[in-house]
Parts: C-alpha cells; structure tokens; sequence
C-alpha cells in the first residue's frame, strides 16, 4: 500500500473540493492509501471515501517554522508516509515542503495558475477563456506522483429521496453575493411553490434568515442548528441547492446535489464551479467585459456600480430552476 500524505488547510470551499478528487483517484488507484491533514473541524468531508485518513488539527499549536517542524515530525512518525502531495502551496506549506525533502521524501504541489488567473482577472484583458478546474489541478498532483487518475466531472448522489429546496443567500466577499434585498424575494417566490430551506452561518447570517422564516411561510432556517454531517445530509436529501460561488456550492457536489450557482465579480473561468455541477446552472451576467475582476469576490468594484450583481434578476433565477 502506497501511503499519501496530503495537505490542504484552508478555505473551507477548496478543502470540500479535494474530497471527490480522492473519491475517484482511491478507486482508480486502489493500492493507495491518502492521509489528509486539515482543520478538525473539515472532517466530515471526507466521511465515508475509503482509504482516506483524516488527521484533523489545530493550527494554533504548530506556530512558526518550529511549530511546523514539530508537525512534520509527529506525521512521519505517526503515518510513515510514502509520499507528499502538497495541495494548498502558501508559505506554511512551502516550510511543511522543505522538511519533507531534507527528510529525503518526494514532494509534489499544486500548480495554482496564479499567473493564469491574474491574467483572466485583469480587467483590459478582454479575451477570456476558461482555465484548468481546480480539481484537475488537484488531480495533476497525483498524475505528477505516476499514478492515472481520470475524473467524470458528474454528481453522485448520495440520497435517492430527495425533496425542498435549499438556498444559501451569504458569501464571504460582497463580489460574491447577490443584494440580499433581492435574495428575500427570490425566497418568497421560491416558498410559494417549493419547502425551502436556508444555510449560512455566524450570529448575523443566523439573525438574518431566522427573520426571513418568521416573514415567509414555507421556509425554515437551519442556519446555526446543524452540524457538518448534518448540514451534508441534509443537502443530499435536497431536489436543489441555490448557491453564491462560495463553500455551499461545493458541499452540494460532493454530496451529488443539482447546485444553482450565482456569480458576481468572480467566474467559472478561474476553475471554481463545484465539481460535477452543469454550466446551465451558472447565473451570472456575461455581457460584462470587466468580469471576472476577481478570483475570490474580495475587490471593490472597478465599476463603482456593483453592474455583476445588480443586474441580475430574480426571474433569471427562478427560470434557471425549471420544473422540480
């Protein structure tokens, strides 16, 4: 058994779009064993894939190039790795790298396109053109490795009931979120024909759509009352799932839920739509040439008017839904 060590500790969204990476490169390849370290509180993501171990840790206590040290030390000793796959490639990762060669292992990282993704995100480049899928590059790592690993880039669902609808209205970057005002009508049109039920997180997201369920009948929020499993289960259980580009989009595809993605300053073109989800399913306004100004939504507008996501409209949405 060939043993992976693999690592990968931030953002929430990139972490989840690892996990059917492994899926399908572990039955592909099934001499192989995957250790994935990350956050503890990632762990659920990776339920279920067999041969994956997770390590869930604790960043905080592995601070400074001692602390990470002190990391790779307690890894080698603990899972005796074969190999490393670096998938995050930042600077804690780079020192992470550098001891796992002096140690005399092979290291292979993600290739990021960062220069790729500055490009397509200049705002006077006006030809545009759909970059690697981030989890291609994942899977490049393990190509890298000699391993063959060919992706379907299709939804498995893991509930064969399925019913409601889910809507997760919040984004981290305002880039990313369509108006909330609009949001709140988009739900009240929704509800009138569909149970609907709401994701976020954080005491003001929870404040926010536990009012939304008060005002709208039909609707429930389950923002702040799930755990990560639960949260899962639930969207496997959903007809559908409406989505910012943001970590819910993903959690949609790896649990093999249709996921309706709506996005502003950001694009499919950088790699991020969710694993297995239908371009169809994109809201977006394309007539922009300043789009994508931004590979993760945290910019000020160019523009000053918010155009990306001002002018979409609630109808466009509730056409792109169709009859579920």
């Amino acid at each position: 058994m060939t043993r992976i060590l693999a690592y990968r500790f931030s953002a929430f969204g990139d972490v989840a779009m690892t996990a059917p990476v492994f899926r399908e490169f572990l039955e592909q390849n099934p001499g192989v064993e995957i250790i994935m370290v990350s956050r503890k509180n990632f762990e659920s993501l990776f339920a279920g894939i067999p041969n994956v171990i997770f390590k869930g840790i604790d960043l905080d206590d592995y601070k400074g190039i001692l602390g990470l040290r002190k990391l790779a030390n307690e890894l080698i000793r603990e899972f005796h790795p074969d190999l490393i796959a670096n998938l995050h490639d930042v600077i804690r990762t780079k020192i992470l790298d550098k001891i796992y060669r002096r140690k005399g292992l092979k290291v292979f990282k993600i290739d990021k396109g960062k220069e790729e993704k500055e490009h397509l995100t200049d705002i006077w480049n006006l030809n545009k053109n759909q970059l690697k899928k981030t989890v291609e590059r994942y899977a490049d790592v393990f190509r890298e490795m000699g391993f063959k690993v060919e992706l379907s880039h299709q939804l498995r669902p893991a509930s064969v009931h399925k019913s409601g609808i889910g809507f997760a209205p919040f984004a981290q970057h305002r880039g990313k979120m369509f108006p909330l005002e609009r949001s709140y009508e988009l739900a009240k049109i929704l509800a009138q024909s569909h149970t609907l039920y709401f994701f976020g997180g954080g005491k003001k997201e929870t404040e926010v759509l536990e009012k939304w369920q008060l005002e709208i009948p039909n609707t429930f929020s389950l923002a702040g009352k799930l755990s990560l499993t639960e949260e899962l289960n639930k969207i496997a259980e959903l007809d559908l799932m409406i989505s910012m580009d943001s970590a819910n989009m993903h959690l949609a595809s790896l649990m093999g839920t249709r996921c309706i993605s709506i996005w502003g300053q950001t694009h499919p073109y950088a790699g991020f739509l969710g694993f297995g989800q239908n371009e169809n399913d994109v809201v977006e306004v394309k007539d922009l040439t300043c789009r994508p100004c931004s590979v993760f939504g945290d910019k000020e507008c160019f523009r000053g008017d918010w155009a990306c996501l001002e002018e979409l409209s609630v109808q466009k949405i509730v056409e792109r839904i169709g009859g579920i």
